[in-house]
């Protein structure tokens, strides 16, 4: 361990770096994008508040920066090397993964010799010869998973080569496009999928969406899994991509432009940030009426319930990352604990019980059964 004082802590990736346990996440930073005929990127962002936001988070002693070659389409690998290219690269971690952007003409994303050229790119962005973390993104690997033991093949020749320093991929969860193209009906269970795929992988690193608004069955049991494996977790998405923040309300629900990803989710609009303003509040009046006490409590929940985690926090100006860095590491007792746990499974059914989470699901779900 070093002893540098750490924005939640300190852990070791596989790699051997130590760094904050309280991560960066790049996603919102690499602005508006389309992908595989989706809005796949953030419309709020802006390059200088991006890259005074790097350098902020870096001197306030956050050193682990997560990516992908899809955010932004590059961009936000770029910003990184833009912000981070003139500091030693042995005092900070960067992970990136690949996946989700296929090149013209490609088989498959996960092809071999495509997977390597899109890492070649990768680390071109970022201006360094390698990564702490290199990580398969999503579970298409084609019908009866044709290419996942070739892209496990290439992931672990990386490694041997020096390239990578450790596998990742993701826990259970649904590709994109099998959102709005396949019926319920039709879908493999992610949870049986996951664990087929992961003894295959055999990753270093796992990557698990969990915040307050999460459904309990979407990491139930990942906690124990992951520790008998001895694998390393990294939490994404703890404010849920803000909800967790208070800045959307209902008399103010958020717009976004072209190419942003939120557009999509209905848990942006007004109705639905009416059925979460109440149980927001029930936050407030325990912890505090700031942002900055929303913000921490929901932080410090997967801080705490992720002993030994990453936690993955992305932004947009630095004002958030001064915010979300300040937040204290342990300061939640047992019973705070199981009163977020509380608020937010009731904040989350109430948001289930009125429909999907992506508007394009419910009406593919439609259009199918129909």
């Amino acid at each position: 361990m070093d002893d540098i004082q750490r924005p939640g802590g300190s852990m070791t990736l596989p790699g051997g770096t130590v760094v904050s346990r309280l991560g960066v996440g790049c996603w919102p930073i690499g602005g508006p994008a389309h992908n595989l005929d989706l809005p796949m990127g953030w419309s709020s962002a802006d390059d200088k508040q991006a890259v005074a936001g790097l350098e902020r988070a870096f001197a306030l002693g956050a050193n682990l920066f997560d990516t992908a070659d899809v955010y932004g389409l590059g961009h936000s690998e770029r910003l990184i090397c833009l912000a981070l290219g003139g500091i030693p690269r042995r005092k900070y971690a960067l992970t990136s993964k690949v996946g989700y952007f296929t090149e013209p003409n490609a088989a498959h994303a996960y092809e071999p010799r495509h997977m390597r050229r899109r890492l070649e790119h990768t680390l071109t962005n970022l201006g360094t010869d390698y990564l702490d973390v290199y990580s398969l993104h999503n579970a298409n690997f084609g019908p009866d998973d044709a290419y996942l033991s070739a892209a496990v093949e290439a992931l672990r020749s990386f490694q041997a080569e020096g390239l990578i320093r450790a596998v990742g991929m993701r826990g259970p969860h649904r590709y994109a496009p099998e959102r709005v193209g396949v019926a319920p009906s039709s879908q493999e269970d992610k949870h049986q999928r996951f664990r087929r795929h992961f003894q295959l992988v055999q990753p270093d690193v796992l990557a698990v969406r969990d915040n307050l608004l999460t459904p309990r069955s979407s990491t139930g049991g990942i906690h124990e899994f992951a520790a008998a494996y001895g694998v390393t977790v990294l939490v994404n998405k703890p404010l849920g991509q803000g909800l967790l923040t208070g800045k959307h309300t209902p008399l103010r629900p958020p717009t976004f432009g072209d190419g942003d990803h939120r557009s999509r989710k209905r848990w942006f609009t007004a109705p639905a940030l009416k059925i979460l303003a109440p149980y927001l509040d029930e936050i407030r009046v325990r912890f505090g009426r700031t942002s900055d006490a929303l913000v921490h409590a929901a932080l410090g929940y997967c801080l705490q319930t992720w002993p030994g985690a990453g936690v993955l926090v992305g932004f947009t100006t630095v004002e958030q990352v001064q915010q979300n860095l300040a937040c204290p590491g342990n300061s939640l007792a047992v019973e705070d604990l199981l009163f977020l746990a509380d608020v937010g499974s009731r904040a989350q059914q109430a948001l289930s019980s009125t429909g999907k989470v992506f508007t394009d699901e419910s009406a593919a779900i439609g259009e199918v059964r129909a």
